[in-house]
């Protein structure tokens, strides 16, 4: 049996992006924002929503693993959300949110005309964008006694991980981000600097 080709790499956006065009009198403002999830993307939409209270459309599509969407806003189906997610398949991204805040000018472009603009626009904020390779990160929770935590904890920050949760019963729980090919790694050095007393539930 052959062996599995290596995936291919994905990419993100090193930072945010935008563009404005003006279109028959619409103003389409376009921003790509780099996000590690469809929660993320959801929190991003929200403050682009408060920072454009007036803003006839919102249309947006995001890239996030299984964790992708997109939706028109009110525009007809098919003209907003998809072609900007075509837009971002096409720069070869994943964790990345765009979004096209729309005022409208009283000038109505048409189904065809919908898609150009919405396409040129996020075309336009990606142009030339700073992209970096993206590294795909896992969880996993560690329980250790109360005499381990500093030991863990330090661990944690040396090699600059993401605590994402902390729970303490009988035991110290500790739920570590940390790229997915350091997994098994981690849970090694773990188990040598506690004596072999770290264990891990969702593991063991």
């Amino acid at each position: 049996m052959l062996p599995a080709p290596p995936a291919l790499p994905t990419y993100t956006l090193a930072n945010s992006v935008g563009a404005e065009l003006e279109i028959r009198k619409s103003r389409f403002i376009a921003l790509a924002i780099p996000v590690a999830d469809r929660e993320a993307a959801m929190a991003e939409l929200r403050r682009l929503r408060e920072e454009h209270p007036t803003a006839t459309h919102v249309c947006w599509a995001l890239l996030a693993g299984g964790q992708s969407g997109m939706s028109d806003d009110g525009e007809p189906s098919g003209t907003a959300g998809r072609p900007i997610l075509e837009v971002l398949r096409h720069h070869d991204l994943d964790g990345v949110l765009a979004a096209v805040v729309r005022y409208y000018g009283g000038v109505k472009l048409g189904a065809g005309g919908l898609v150009r603009a919405y396409t040129d626009a996020i075309a336009h904020a990606l142009k030339d964008a700073p992209r970096v390779e993206r590294i795909a990160q896992a969880r996993f929770t560690v329980e250790v006694g109360y005499p381990d935590e500093t030991r863990v904890r330090h661990w944690i920050e040396q090699g600059q991980h993401t605590l994402v949760d902390s729970r303490y019963t009988m035991t110290v729980r500790l739920t570590v981000q940390l790229p997915a090919t350091e997994v098994e790694a981690a849970r090694d050095t773990l188990r040598d600097l506690t004596q072999g007393r770290a264990g891990f539930p969702e593991y063991d």
